[in-house]
């Protein structure tokens, strides 16, 4: 059993800010719940979410993760590493298990996490841990954008915005593994990395303007967050939108989809699909890409790489080899 004074290292923050506010020290290893498995963290991945909590932005997310400091001290969500403890509720999980999942509200850029097993997934046998910590929340979040909202189907049309990230470069392999015909949006230094995904068309940001293109697809997917309201009306049929830009975007499009009848939907991905995402990852379906490698003592940064918004799949950070 863990005990009460054996430590750990973990990055903490104590206030809101950018990767500088981030402290690497020795904290109180968890104590591990009757409902919770702990977990010794081999790999993290970075997400935009990451720093959107790490910087309090937008500022309403604040009354969830507290409204002048961090409820949350350590920070980070994806994670994948060895059970070394389980709770005596739990039923899913035994030691040594290998898994990989995401807690949203942090705790992961950790030498151990303590998290409950519906927040997790096997990872298959022949997957790294590198690979599989880039898969949680942006596997889940292009899964259930292109799946559960997006509703694709084989031979329909998808438009994918943003197709060179986290989650673009998840949501066009998703959505070929369903037999779609995918046209992908990303600068035209990423145009030969998507293809190599599978897009089977691609369209390069800083050529041609997507606020003018006239293209019709079934599906527009915007990992983004820079489409209007108007360009999901114009090229598509129903729409998935996954980021925004700023707020003022989000809330735009947001209301004038209120007030028309263009299906667009919004959402927040639920740790649901984990098993689903390794499966596929097993078979071949879904690759983790990784951009770009670091350590574990270069967490900030890592994050201030991603925060630049230029990444070609996935950040990955390890605390074991």
């Amino acid at each position: 059993m863990a005990q009460k004074n054996s430590k750990m290292k973990a990055f903490t923050k104590r206030k809101y800010g950018g990767p500088e506010v981030l402290q690497l020290e020795e904290v109180d290893k968890p104590i591990v719940k009757d409902d919770h498995i702990l977990v010794k963290v081999v790999a993290n991945s970075a997400n935009p979410a990451d720093w959107h909590i790490l910087r309090g932005k937008p500022f309403f997310a604040r009354f969830t993760s507290g409204l002048f400091k961090p409820k949350e001290k350590i920070a980070g969500a994806d994670f994948a590493g060895i059970v070394v403890e389980t709770g005596a509720k739990t039923n899913r999980c035994k030691v040594g298990d290998r898994v990989f999942g995401e807690t949203l509200m942090g705790g992961a850029f950790a030498e151990y996490v303590s998290v409950t097993e519906a927040v997790c997934g096997q990872i298959p046998a022949s997957i790294s841990f590198t690979q599989m910590a880039g898969v949680a929340v942006a596997g889940l979040t292009a899964l259930q954008a292109v799946v559960t909202q997006g509703k694709i189907t084989a031979g329909e049309t998808v438009l994918i915005n943003g197709a060179s990230g986290g989650v673009g470069h998840f949501a066009v392999q998703i959505a070929k593994a369903h037999s779609a015909t995918v046209t992908a949006v990303c600068s035209s230094r990423n145009a030969d990395f998507v293809k190599s995904l599978g897009a089977d068309k691609v369209i390069p940001y800083d050529k041609e303007n997507i606020h003018q293109h006239n293209g019709s697809y079934n599906l527009i997917i915007d990992t983004n967050g820079n489409l209007t309201y108007a360009d999901y009306k114009r090229m598509g049929k129903r729409g998935v939108m996954v980021g925004f830009t700023t707020m003022s975007h989000m809330l735009s499009t947001l209301i004038r989809k209120l007030f028309g009848r263009f299906p667009l939907f919004q959402f927040t991905a639920e740790a649901t699909d984990l098993q689903t995402l390794a499966e596929w990852v097993a078979q071949g379906k879904v690759q983790t890409k990784i951009d770009k490698l670091f350590s574990y003592t270069e967490i900030p940064e890592a994050l201030r790489y991603i925060e630049a918004m230029r990444t070609r799949g996935k950040v990955v950070m390890q605390w074991m080899d």
